[in-house]
């Protein structure tokens, strides 16, 4: 017996990704009206149907939300980015403000998480969060949309990132906190931390971070970038790295706080002086980054209000409303780790 069709099928045979026809069987307006018609037509010509019956997402109401957090490597047993951490009580209280309990569980790739919360009516809506790289589960994600499962995520909203984002504007903040260290005189720069698709709030912030150069005119030939995940060890060994190549900045912008700490302890250990010899900011504002030697200038993402953002919108879609993405503004909290140079910014 023939396999039934599945969205996948009809993508293929229509020349579209999954998600797009995912968006024209709902009748999404993002989809035009001529593509839309000619994936319904197919998708009549397949005798595909949605299975209704199997999203107890839409169809029963446990009054529960589920948390799935991606694992991610600590200096502690916790498993959890400590920039999370602060975001999960925001969502817990506006979970229980709502009437909400929440489910709490770690994303394991190897699981079928994404259906399992549906079949078993554990939860009426997913949260994802954590960074995690996005390329291990975008097929998930994309057969979450497929089902018509309700859950919204943390993180960048593009072409590339299907369904209903909250994240901050990473873009603004690497360049916002590196305009701040290029009106302090500083001119010769390093990045540390993951540019490419499988970072995307990381890529952001660099390429934020690239511009200001630009905008400056001091970006010479090429931006010196070194690859880190958000771990303290990746970040001291990424400094290594990049001393060892003979390259000293006077400025290093990291992608997160605890790649700064990372960064700090290894400038210590080769007795490079923080901030006169080189100036380090971070970014998130995790609680640790004001007890730093010397405190960590980084940019602030408001957790409190992104826990409240993200509880608001998933129940707004569990209860049929339309939502849309939501990007949050940042501040650079400006404390002694990137010195107290003046200067005229290069450039403008």
């Amino acid at each position: 017996m023939k396999d039934k069709a599945t969205s996948f099928d009809i993508a293929h045979r229509a020349g579209v990704s999954q998600s797009t026809v995912s968006r024209a069987l709902s009748n999404s307006p993002l989809v035009n009206p001529e593509t839309r018609e000619r994936i319904q037509k197919i998708a009549q010509e397949l005798n595909y149907k949605v299975d209704k019956n199997a999203s107890n997402l839409r169809k029963q109401q446990s009054k529960t939300i589920a948390l799935l957090l991606f694992e991610d490597p600590t200096s502690d047993d916790s498993m959890i980015n400590p920039f999370f951490l602060s975001m999960l009580g925001s969502i817990t209280r506006a979970c229980s403000n709502a009437g909400y309990d929440l489910l709490v569980s770690f994303q394991n790739m190897n699981d079928d998480w994404h259906a399992e919360y549906e079949d078993s009516h554990k939860a009426d809506g997913i949260i994802l969060l954590g960074y995690g790289n996005y390329l291990d589960y975008k097929d998930k994600i994309d057969q979450l949309i497929d089902q018509g499962t309700h859950f919204v995520r943390w993180g960048a909203q593009d072409a590339e990132h299907p369904g209903v984002s909250i994240g901050c504007d990473n873009f603004q903040g690497g360049f916002d906190v590196t305009r701040h260290l290029l009106n302090l005189g500083h001119k010769h720069f390093a990045f540390i931390g993951g540019a490419d698709n499988s970072a995307p709030e990381f890529m952001a912030r660099f390429t934020g971070h690239v511009d200001a150069l630009q905008q400056a005119g001091v970006l010479g030939q090429k931006a010196y970038q070194y690859d880190a995940i958000s771990t303290e060890e990746s970040g001291y060994q990424a400094v290594m790295t990049m001393l060892a190549e003979g390259y000293q900045p006077d400025a290093v912008v990291c992608a997160s706080d605890v790649i700064a700490l990372g960064v700090l302890q290894a400038l210590r250990d080769k007795k490079i002086s923080v901030p006169e010899q080189i100036a380090v900011v971070g970014y998130d504002n995790i609680t640790v980054s004001s007890f730093t030697t010397p405190a960590l200038t980084t940019v602030q993402q408001n957790t409190r209000l992104a826990g409240e953002i993200l509880v608001e919108k998933l129940l707004k879609m569990i209860a049929g409303e339309q939502v849309q993405p939501y990007l949050m503004p940042v501040d650079v909290v400006v404390r002694q780790s990137c010195g107290t140079k003046q200067s005229i910014l290069v450039g403008k």
